[in-house]
């Protein structure tokens, strides 16, 4: 199926369009300032550099970054609450904090100028994706400690486009407005747009009676074949941004029209990908951990903050125009990836085989437990209604089918088990995809 062609433009063409050398010196600049700024700021970051022997002077510019130590979760964590924060707590205008947690929440404050440049981002991450002057806005994502909603409502006031505020939660709300109200774009997580698909499904809802033309959906790693089953059932263009509280929330880069690509804000956030096991920062198209360094933020400046994100980074001009560095979808997270018997799984590798079979629908968990003290992974996952009714025979095929191919992908043998539609948990905020019941 074609996808549906929208029309996007680029909202800062000065910096989005600068030539790599361009970039290089205003990363350079920029780097060199945070540097400064934080070893005389932030307690915990100046340690960590006199650990490593290193003094401000040591870096010079963008050459010199692998030098530096990295920061981590766990820095929040030990700093908790304002630990972190690189100006006097009187000078933050508002405080947000990560989600889905355990523990101790990482704190995050923001000055006026960082509000500021959230939007910005946040304007480019939006006109990318289509959105502009005039443009009515379902903003499904949760406002509160959560970033993702304020940013794209501020950036809705500067783009000229209407805001609706209708935050997380509430289905049969949210469906109303999205019927009755007629928004044109709508942000939420992509397991929450589909979630609203099949409830409007179930209430006879659809495509043609709704408005949209795109949606901006993150927060969540997810594939290019849930992509298009959201683009087959809602009828919109699909775009995929990234963020997270620590760097800045949503805006820290989105896909454009042109590529499944995601461009990333390095004018303001230096992006490295380096090596899970030795830290090493490795070459353009090689697999490793995203690490930022957030060099223009004021409140909670971060350099080397490792995400633990999997992903792939390039360099070069885009067919869009834009020419910043771009990653590829997040295939997992290093933390969170699933060893099973010895060999590395990640969720998404499984989504993608599922999504292949029209038989099933994405709603899925993975079961991790232990039999006669072997690992064993069972992969839950509903059937579409079509297929529901069809004989336990059929049924039978499906599942053993679906288990030869995980297994090809992941080299690992999983139980498959059908379910009914609509009986596996659902989630109006980031789905919880894993239950590992191994250390139990």
């Amino acid at each position: 199926m074609a996808r549906k062609e929208i029309q996007t433009y680029i909202w800062d063409a000065k910096a989005e369009c600068m030539s790599q050398d361009e970039l290089r010196k205003v990363q350079s600049t920029r780097l060199v300032a945070c540097v400064k700024r934080m070893y005389e700021r932030v307690p915990y970051y100046r340690k960590k550099m006199d650990e490593a022997g290193i003094v401000p002077e040591d870096i010079k510019g963008i050459d010199d970054l692998p030098k530096l130590p990295f920061t981590d979760k766990y820095d929040f964590r030990d700093n908790y609450p304002f630990g972190t924060l690189a100006v006097p707590r009187e000078d933050i205008v508002r405080f947000h904090a990560s989600s889905g947690t355990t523990g101790r929440m990482k704190v995050v404050g923001y000055t006026r100028a960082d509000i500021a440049l959230w939007t910005d981002c946040l304007c480019r991450s939006m006109a990318r994706s289509g959105v502009g002057k005039g443009d009515l806005v379902h903003i499904a994502y949760g406002y509160g400690l959560f970033t993702g909603g304020l940013g794209p409502h501020y950036a809705c006031d500067t783009l000229g486009a209407t805001a609706i505020p209708v935050s997380g939660g509430n289905t049969p709300r949210q469906i109303q407005i999205l019927r009755e109200w007629q928004p044109n774009v709508i942000l939420c997580t992509p397991s929450y747009m589909l979630h609203l698909a099949d409830k409007m499904a179930e209430m006879g809802v659809g495509p043609e009676e709704l408005n949209l033309k795109c949606g901006i959906f993150g927060a969540e790693p997810w594939t290019v074949e849930m992509r298009n089953q959201i683009e087959e059932k809602v009828g919109l263009r699909a775009f995929d941004i990234y963020g997270l509280s620590e760097i800045l929330g949503p805006g820290v880069g989105c896909a454009c029209a042109h590529s499944d690509l995601i461009h990333l804000e390095a004018d303001h956030f230096i992006p490295e990908v380096v090596d899970p096991e030795t830290g090493k920062p490795l070459p353009e198209g090689e697999l490793g951990e995203l690490v930022f360094s957030s060099v223009t933020k004021e409140g909670t400046p971060l350099l080397r903050y490792n995400t633990h994100d999997l992903t792939r980074l390039y360099y070069g001009k885009c067919e869009c125009g834009r020419t910043t560095p771009r990653m590829e979808k997040v295939t997992g997270r290093a933390d969170d990836m699933l060893i099973i018997r010895g060999v590395n799984v990640f969720p998404t590798q499984i989504e993608a085989v599922m999504l292949t079979y029209s038989q099933v629908e994405p709603h899925y968990i993975i079961v991790i437990d232990r039999v006669d003290n072997l690992d064993r992974m069972t992969v839950k996952v509903e059937m579409s209604n079509a297929f529901f009714s069809d004989s336990v025979k059929d049924i039978e095929n499906i599942e053993r089918k679906l288990a030869g191919d995980i297994a090809s992908i992941t080299g690992v043998h999983a139980r498959i088990v059908l379910c009914e539609p609509r009986s596996l948990p659902r989630s109006e905020g980031k789905i919880k995809r894993v239950y590992d019941e191994r250390f139990k």
